[in-house]
């Protein structure tokens, strides 16, 4: 059953294939079916891979430091991709219950925004090529994460860049859609550099890039600093892919894309590649106490300022957008304090619950031809009842409310900064309040209140025509999420550890993992904690947005323009760079490399004016200049025979 491995990522390429080839013959719907039925063929074998890895012995699942994996091996090759001298890298994959937990996510919450797209994406027109990203962003993911070493990882790292970047621009009409792309690009590239030198240091220091090998050999990187650089090297590259500060603020404005888009790559799967590559990366974390600190408190900075930011937002989009920084925040906050299954717990349920979040705004703006402003919407539960309770679904689960599973998935989060680290902790709470604030009061201003789509806009808009509910191949996403955002917590229960993802996990992480050892007692306390604050948010924002539009009170500027951080990197790298260029394309190009160039060619001409003029035409002016040669040669050589 394991060598349905192989299909997981063929079968999303070859969409991508037959899609270049005949996507825009056939155009809608079947393009989007063909795109749709591969990624549901690559879930079926993530599936099937799964079950054949659950009934392998524990040793073939032992991927500790070892270079073995045991007797039923559980590393493929599918061909040897580089062999230079001592640079053996193989295109092979890697089966383990961290990369099967990641596929089996991946293709399933792919597959229903596949089966959305279609509805959503409906007369657009390039339907076709939407789908032909759509299936190449899933293969490129998949070959991320089921890489066996570094630079086939990266490979599906630069893959998946490129596809968010064809996608986030893919109405590049719209100036502001074509200057999201570029920004997330840019942004992303400043990520990679750290990626490619931490590879860089890595092969130096042991040889090899495949992961079971370094982990073996890891003891190379003590001392020196070697250790923490590789790992603040590989959290710089996850801090641009996962929009962690200093690199967040790409996300925000990825929004101009497609909505299925934002679900897809920008709440479930690319957004966490970062978080995946650290926890893939575990043992040379543990090698490195000091990046561990700054992992744990970079994630949760990241989760709270976002979280302010969140709090102010009109556009839908973007209070989800900055609602993923925060909830990718927490899991950064978890893989610092050595919490690597709470961040892959919170990964899983955040994809379920985030997801649906992204295709219930995609549902309402699609009912209400396009309008992204909540202060224009309200009211809507009436009009798109099945988009209102999945939406209700999601909100409670993000929210952190028992027993959904963002309570539980959090929950395991905090309980282990608790442990760890008192004044984080009390951050990550704070943001947990933030959060269940924020989304509810997306929550109230879309779906409840008066309905304001009915008047003109303050800017002279007309009202929108009456709301309709999306067709079923938008719905039935929405339906299968929210079961799966109701549900979810059930895969790591804390009275369940024997049959959790934390037992799952285990043989990944083993003793790297952090064990809070809290009584029972204390789990419990922290857990009405949690819950408390969740319901005490909701009713805040019940309170202060059920019945009122705009409090600028709670909306400053400060929070609206992002903490003015654009503004920040505008006046320290922007204007900076922009004089750096005109000074250079001024002074450096133009006088002085255009200058030698064209003063060369100037003493050139010149000197061959000068020497055109010894070209007489007459004999006699030949013969005299050879004549003088003669003796000019003559007295050197009886002077140096004299000397």
């Amino acid at each position: 059953m394991l060598h349905a491995a192989f299909l997981m990522p063929l079968l999303p390429l070859a969409g991508f294939v037959v899609l270049l080839a005949v996507g825009r013959r056939v155009g809608d719907p079947w393009a989007g079916w063909i795109g749709t039925v591969a990624v549901a063929g690559s879930f079926a074998a993530a599936c099937v891979t799964l079950i054949g890895l659950v009934h392998q012995p524990a040793t073939a699942r032992e991927l500790t430091c070892s270079v073995s994996c045991g007797t039923g091996a559980a590393s493929h090759a599918f061909f040897t991709w580089i062999p230079v001298g001592g640079l053996q890298v193989k295109a092979a994959i890697l089966l383990d219950p961290l990369s099967m937990t990641m596929c089996v996510f991946v293709t399933g919450v792919s597959m229903l925004i596949h089966l959305y797209s279609i509805g959503y994406m409906q007369r657009d027109r390039d339907y076709s090529k939407f789908f032909v990203y759509l299936n190449l962003f899933v293969f490129s993911m998949l070959v991320l994460v089921l890489a066996n070493n570094f630079l086939v990882t990266f490979v599906g790292w630069e893959g998946v860049g490129v596809c968010s970047y064809w996608l986030v621009s893919f109405w590049f009409h719209r100036d502001s859609a074509a200057s999201a792309g570029k920004k997330a690009f840019i942004y992303n590239r400043v990520g990679d550099v750290g990626f490619l030198i931490a590879v860089f240091l890595i092969f130096s220091k042991t040889g090899t890039l495949t992961y079971l090998e370094v982990f073996a050999h890891r003891h190379l990187l003590a001392g020196g600093g070697a250790a923490t650089a590789a790992v603040l090297l590989l959290f710089l590259a996850a801090t641009g892919k996962s929009a962690q500060i200093p690199l967040f603020n790409w996300l925000p404005d990825a929004m101009e894309g497609p909505t299925p888009v934002s679900a897809l790559i920008h709440a479930a799967t690319m957004v966490t590649a970062g978080v995946y590559l650290l926890c893939r990366a575990n043992p040379l974390l543990a090698m490195s106490s000091a990046g561990m600190w700054v992992i744990a408190v970079i994630g949760g900075v990241t989760a709270f300022v976002a979280a302010t930011i969140a709090c102010t937002q009109q556009d839908i989009k973007k209070g989800l957008a900055f609602s993923t920084v925060s909830q990718i925040g927490y899991m950064v906050l978890a893989v610092g304090t050595g919490a690597y299954v709470a961040a892959i717990f919170l990964m899983v349920a955040h994809a379920f619950y985030k997801g649906l979040l992204f295709l219930g705004a995609g549902s309402v703006i699609h009912g209400l031809e396009d309008e992204q402003d909540m202060k224009r919407m309200g009211a809507l539960r009436r009009w798109m009842p099945w988009t209102f309770g999945t939406f209700l679904f999601a909100w409670l689960a993000i929210a952190a409310v028992p027993p959904f599973s963002g309570f539980w998935a959090k929950g395991d989060i905090l309980s282990n900064v608790y442990a760890k680290n008192l004044p984080l902790y009390a951050l990550a709470l704070l943001t947990a309040f933030l959060t269940a604030y924020y989304m509810s009061r997306i929550f109230y201003l879309t779906f409840t209140g008066k309905a304001r789509w009915q008047e003109p806009a303050p800017d002279g808009s007309p009202a929108h025509h009456k709301p309709h509910e999306s067709p079923w191949v938008m719905r039935l996403p929405l339906v299968v999420l929210a079961f799966c955002a109701v549900f979810a917590g059930l895969i790591d229960l804390p009275w369940a550890h024997s049959v959790s993802l934390a037992a799952w996990l285990d043989p990944v992480f083993g003793n790297r993992l952090f064990d809070s050892h809290q009584s029972a007692s204390v789990q419990i306390a922290l857990a009405v904690a949690d819950g408390v604050v969740a319901v005490a948010a909701l009713l805040v924002a019940w309170g202060l947005w059920r019945r009122r539009v705009d409090r600028p009170e709670l909306e400053p500027d400060f929070l609206q323009r992002v903490w003015y951080w654009d503004n920040l990197y505008d006046a320290v790298i922007g204007r900076p760079g922009q004089v750096m260029a005109r000074t250079f394309a001024t002074v450096v190009d133009a006088r002085v490399i255009d200058g030698a160039v064209n003063g060369t060619a100037a003493l050139v001409r010149s000197t061959a004016a000068r020497v055109r003029r010894l070209q007489t035409g007459f004999v006699r002016n030949y013969v005299l200049g050879v004549a003088l040669g003669l003796v000019a040669i003559l007295v050197f050589m009886v002077s140096r025979s004299w000397s």
